[in-house]
């Protein structure tokens, strides 16, 4: 990438995309998603590291998109300030747009620096507060709300999450789901092998995973959900096979636990792929085994795939795995409350409760039971995709919610059209 284009010169606005660490990753693949759809003519984009840029930046197509690594170390970024004043005064972007709690903190140079529009999104939660009830963390979004001008739920999960919790007027509060692209991410005429899997047999129902193998995934408990199925149901050892993709400090104990009870050999954890879509088309059924989500990117892909889905009832799971999108039902409403085992309208697959090893290994069994029934759901899923969660329309919204808010910022005198204003004095809203 260069960063010969993101001059001030240039009359297109910039849009700085503020995140922890540029790496694989949902939130990471839908702000290289949003870059490459919006129009060249649209906006300009750059984006920043707090910490560091992997390979993972090779995804982003266009020719004009600076990447910066700031290679922060742990703790709070307030010695960084000054560097990201700099750097804001010299970019002028129109939009500071921050992702998640890491990078919420970066508002507040924003601010400093006269930039007229900053947006911050909420994507989903850590194993540190899975449920939306750390009042510490309630208190710092509190805090950082006067440098922020607007906000982005991906859920409507989180939507309620910042205005009842944290309490955020409705008004400056956007609610928009992340999109899929349902050309790279469609469904195999039947099911295709998956270069370097074992499991290729027609005759076996091959259910798999795909995602970091972190706590906040919980990927052991599909390892503990599948071992359990073969308990439930011995005749599915014949045709029943896992798939795990993806690595991280879960993978090893993900593959201790499948050796410790003898169906290692049923099961494929070959670490990262950067094949998923390839990958998704080879498996019969998808599980998310997760403890908490925003709105899960594999989850969409998934279904673009055609193919049923069995997830946890967490987060924004259910909006996207029924028609009616009721998933905020099926949360608790407080710690200690479990959710209802399965949604009776969640058409495109199957939720139960998180942490739950036998209401998933019952929802695997019945899924494998009866196959052509998981099928039909995952046409529903697939069809449900391209009506809902399409990329054009993502974008759509992310840039019609810029126009607006750089339109409001130009009636208030902070934006002229060609770089950043210092404030008046008056508040971001």
């Amino acid at each position: 990438m260069t960063p010969a284009t993101v001059g001030s010169s240039d009359p297109r606005p910039l849009v700085v995309h503020v995140l922890y660490r540029f790496d694989v990753g949902g939130l990471e693949n839908g702000v290289v998603n949003l870059i490459n759809r919006m129009p060249r003519e649209a906006y300009r984009h750059a984006v920043v590291s707090l910490t560091g840029i992997t390979d993972f930046s090779r995804r982003i197509a266009r020719d004009d998109v600076e990447l910066i690594a700031l290679d922060k170390p742990p703790g709070h970024a307030v010695h960084l300030y000054p560097r990201l004043f700099r750097l804001f005064r010299r970019l002028r972007p129109a939009i500071v747009h921050t992702r998640n709690l890491a990078a919420l903190e970066v508002s507040v140079p924003a601010w400093a620096a006269g930039v007229p529009v900053r947006i911050h999104g909420e994507h989903g939660r850590d194993v540190d507060d899975l449920d939306g009830s750390n009042r510490k963390y309630q208190w710092v979004r509190r805090i950082y709300r006067p440098f922020v001008t607007h906000y982005i739920a991906l859920s409507r999960d989180l939507e309620d999450y910042l205005t009842q919790r944290v309490g955020l007027p409705a008004a400056r509060v956007a609610q928009i789901y992340n999109g899929v692209d349902v050309r790279r991410f469609r469904p195999a005429g039947a099911r295709q092998p998956i270069p370097g899997c074992p499991f290729a047999g027609e005759d076996c129902w091959l259910i798999g995973t795909v995602g970091r193998m972190q706590a906040v995934k919980d990927q052991t408990l599909l390892a503990r959900a599948f071992i359990r199925a073969l308990e439930l149901a011995p005749a599915l050892r014949a045709r029943l096979r896992l798939a795990m993709i993806g690595d991280g400090p879960l993978r090893g104990q993900a593959q201790a636990l499948l050796e410790a009870a003898g169906v290692a050999h049923l099961a494929w954890l070959p670490g990262e792929r950067d094949d998923v879509a390839d990958v998704l088309r080879g498996l019969d059924g998808f599980v998310l085994p997760s403890l908490a989500e925003g709105i899960s990117n594999t989850i969409l892909e998934a279904m673009a795939s055609g193919l049923p889905v069995i997830a946890t009832a967490v987060g924004g799971n259910g909006e996207l795995l029924t028609p009616e999108g009721f998933g905020k039902s099926l949360a608790p409403e407080r710690p200690g409350e479990s959710p209802a085992a399965e949604a009776p309208g969640a058409r495109f697959g199957a939720l139960v409760p998180a942490a739950d090893v036998e209401a998933m290994a019952r929802a695997i069994v019945r899924q494998a039971s009866a196959p052509e029934a998981a099928r039909e759901q995952g046409r529903a899923g697939r069809a449900a995709a391209e009506r809902r969660f399409s990329l054009e329309a993502m974008e759509r919204r992310y840039r019609t919610l810029y126009d607006e808010l750089l339109g409001a910022a130009a009636e208030r005198g902070r934006w002229n059209g060609s770089g950043a204003r210092r404030q008046t004095g008056e508040d971001s809203r």
